[in-house]
C-alpha cells in the first residue's frame, strides 16, 4: 500500500506510457491486417489505407471503446487473486503492458502478424507465475487460445476457399464475366452488408451499452441488406458505373469486389479498434482505478476521460509509423490478390468471426484473416502460396504466448527492484 501513497502519480504516468506504447504495437501490428488485403489487391495505395484505417480504428476506439472495461482480458486470471497485494496487480499490469509492446514491436519489425490479444495474454500468465505461482492461472482458458491457432484459420481458409470457388463459377468462368458480376454482384453486397450489420453490432459497438438480441441484430442487418441490394441493383447497372469499369486499372468485375472488399475492410477495422484497443487500456483502467482508490481492485474498472484518447492515438501513430510492414506481409507476401481474391478473404474473415462470437470460440482475428488468404491461394494451387512467409507466420503464432510471459517476468523485476 506504501507504494501506492508514495508513488501514486508516478506509476499512473509510467502506465500510461506504457498503454500508449503497447497501442502503438497495436496499431503497427493488427491494424494493418484490415487493410493489407485491400493494398494487396491493389485496390488503394498504403497511403490510402493508412487514412481510411485512421478513420476507422480510432472511430471504433474512440466511439465503441466503452465506458466501462474489463481489467484482466479473456479471465486468465482473477484481479480479486490480489486484494491482499494491490501494488503486486499494479506492477504486473505495467510489466504486461510493456512486455506486449515490446514483443509487437519485435514482430511488426519482422512483419510478422500476431495477435496482440495472445501477447497480453502470454504477459499477465508470466507475471502470475512469479507473483501469485501457476495456480493463479486459468489454464483451460488457454487450450482455447492453442485451439484458435489451428480452428479459427481452418474455418476462414475453409469458406474464403469456398467463395472464391463461387465467384470463380458464378462469374468468371463464364462467357460475359462483366454481365454476371452486375447480376450476382448486388447479391453478394447484400450479404456483405448482412454478415458486416452483425459484426459491428455484436464486435463493434457491445461496449457503448447497445444491448440488441439476437432477433434485433438480425432484423436490422436484413432490413440493411435489403436496402443494399436495391441500391447496388440500380447502381451496377447505371451508365456511370459502366463507364466506370471500363476505365477501371482491373477490369469491371473486379471493380465490384474492389467496393465489396473496401466495405468490409472499413467494418473490420471499426470493430477491431473498438475491440483490441482493451488490450491496451484494460491495464491502464486497472491501475488508475486501484491507485486512485488506495488499493481497492474490482474486476472492471471505470475509464478516465483521457484513456481511451491515449488508446486512440497510440494505433494512430503505430499505423502511422510501422503499418506497411504486416500490411505488406498480408497483402503480398502469402499470395497474390486481386480484389476478388480479397473480398473472398476479408468476406470469409467477417463471417468466422460472427461464428465465433454466436458460439463463444476463442478468436484471433490475425489469424483468421491469415487463414482465409492461405485459403485463397491454396485455391489456385499450393504453388500460389509463399511456404517460407507462412512458416514464419506459424512460428510467430506459437512464439508469441512464450515471449510476452518471459519479457513480462523480466520487467517485472525490475520494476520491483525499482519500487519496492
Amino acid at each position: 500500500m506504501e507504494i501506492l501513497q508514495e508513488y501514486g502519480s508516478l506509476l499512473i504516468l509510467l502506465t500510461a506510457l506504457f498503454a500508449f506504447f503497447m497501442a502503438f504495437g497495436v496499431g503497427a501490428n493488427d491494424v494493418s491486417n484490415a487493410m493489407g488485403t485491400s493494398v494487396g489487391s491493389g485496390t488503394i495505395t498504403a497511403k490510402q489505407a493508412i487514412a481510411i484505417a485512421l478513420i476507422f480504428e480510432c472511430a471504433g476506439a474512440y466511439l465503441a471503446g466503452g465506458e466501462v472495461t474489463e481489467t484482466i482480458k479473456s479471465g486468465i486470471i482473477n484481479p480479486m487473486d490480489f486484494v491482499e497485494n494491490p501494488e503486486v496487480l499494479v506492477l504486473g499490469m505495467m510489466s504486461a503492458l510493456f512486455a506486449s509492446g515490446i514483443w509487437l514491436l519485435i514482430a511488426s519489425r519482422w512483419g510478422w502478424p500476431v495477435s496482440t490479444t495472445h501477447s497480453i495474454i502470454g504477459a499477465i500468465i508470466g507475471f502470475a507465475c512469479i507473483t501469485e505461482g501457476a495456480n493463479a492461472v486459468r489454464w483451460g482458458a488457454i487450450t482455447g487460445i492453442v485451439g484458435s491457432w489451428f480452428i479459427t484459420p481452418l474455418i476462414a481458409g475453409v469458406l474464403a476457399y469456398g467463395i472464391f470457388f463461387i465467384i470463380q463459377k458464378l462469374i468468371f468462368d463464364t462467357d460475359r464475366p462483366l454481365r454476371n458480376a452486375q447480376k450476382f454482384g448486388p447479391y453478394f453486397m447484400a450479404l456483405t452488408v448482412f454478415i458486416l450489420v452483425i459484426v459491428t453490432v455484436a464486435k463493434g459497438l457491445k461496449h457503448i451499452g447497445l444491448t440488441l438480441d439476437t432477433g434485433d441484430t438480425v432484423l436490422i442487418s436484413l432490413t440493411l441488406s435489403l436496402m443494399s441490394l436495391v441500391i447496388s441493383l440500380f447502381y451496377f447497372r447505371t451508365k456511370k458505373f459502366i463507364r466506370k469499369a471500363h476505365n477501371s486499372i482491373f477490369d469491371g468485375v473486379e471493380l465490384v469486389f474492389s467496393i465489396l472488399m473496401l466495405m468490409t475492410a472499413c467494418a473490420m477495422a471499426f470493430a477491431h479498434g473498438s475491440n483490441d484497443v482493451a488490450n491496451a487500456i484494460g491495464p491502464l483502467a486497472a491501475v488508475v482505478t486501484i491507485v486512485e482508490s488506495g488499493g481497492n481492485i474490482t474486476a472492471s474498472a471505470p475509464l478516465a476521460w483521457w484513456i481511451l484518447p491515449l488508446g486512440a492515438l497510440g494505433i494512430a501513430c503505430g499505423l502511422i509509423i510501422m503499418g506497411y510492414k504486416v500490411m505488406a506481409t498480408i497483402g503480398t507476401g502469402i499470395t497474390d490478390l486481386t480484389p476478388s481474391r480479397g473480398f473472398a478473404a476479408q468476406f470469409a474473415t467477417a463471417a468466422t468471426v460472427v461464428v465465433a462470437s454466436g458460439t463463444g470460440l476463442p478468436i484471433s482475428t490475425t489469424q483468421t484473416l491469415v487463414g482465409a488468404v492461405l485459403g485463397i491461394g491454396l485455391a489456385r494451387g499450393i504453388a500460389a502460396l509463399n511456404m517460407n512467409v507462412i512458416r514464419n507466420i506459424i512460428i510467430s503464432w506459437v512464439v508469441t504466448l512464450p515471449a510476452g510471459a518471459l519479457f513480462a517476468i523480466i520487467i517485472y523485476y525490475i520494476l520491483n527492484l525499482i519500487f519496492r
